[in-house]
């Protein structure tokens, strides 16, 4: 099984599909914020950002499939902006949780990108707050925006563990295997 794993990561078809996901959920993004006027907060853009890690990951991955350095560093950086933006999540859902309840808590008001990744001033238009924290303004099956980018992020996470996990397979050129 592992060796079937990594043989798919060796595809640039894998690769570009995880392209494409990632893209029409950044897509989505942009649509609720600019068409449907939902302005995002701070986590919403954190973990925004999480998902153009990820679409940056497939693009390096889709260079070079075949290298298994590139390939490593590929997943790496999947994994680590999917955990990074299922964090965000899930500090956004607890908001989101706190405030229905009848609680407070709020969220900053400008992202703190480090400047050597100015995401909020290199792409405002992506990556600037205009919102505030806790707002459920959308819901799909009676779960916020925030529950269900935690759901997929975790799924991005855990798949790109098993993929990490399957370049330990070993590839076998015997045809009658």
């Amino acid at each position: 099984m592992l060796a079937t794993i990594k043989k798919i990561s060796r595809h640039r078809l894998s690769w570009f599909l995880l392209l494409l996901s990632t893209l029409a959920l950044l897509a989505s993004g942009l649509y609720f914020q600019y068409v449907l006027n939902l302005q995002p907060c701070i986590k919403c853009i954190y973990i925004r950002a999480a998902f153009a890690g990820i679409l940056v990951a497939a693009l390096l991955g889709m260079l070079a499939p075949r290298q298994s350095v590139v390939r490593l560093l590929a997943i790496l950086l999947w994994i680590t902006s999917a955990v990074i933006g299922v964090y965000h999540a899930l500090a956004l859902v607890n908001i989101e949780q706190t405030i229905a309840a009848g609680g407070f808590s709020s969220c900053a008001l400008f992202a703190e990108f480090p400047s050597w990744l100015a995401l909020d001033k290199w792409l405002p238009s992506v990556f600037e707050v205009t919102g505030s924290c806790g707002s459920v303004d959308w819901q799909f099956l009676s779960l916020s925006m925030a529950y269900w980018s935690m759901v997929i992020l975790a799924a991005y996470s855990l798949t790109a563990v098993l993929v990490l996990i399957g370049q330990f397979g070993r590839i076998s050129n015997n045809p009658y295997r």
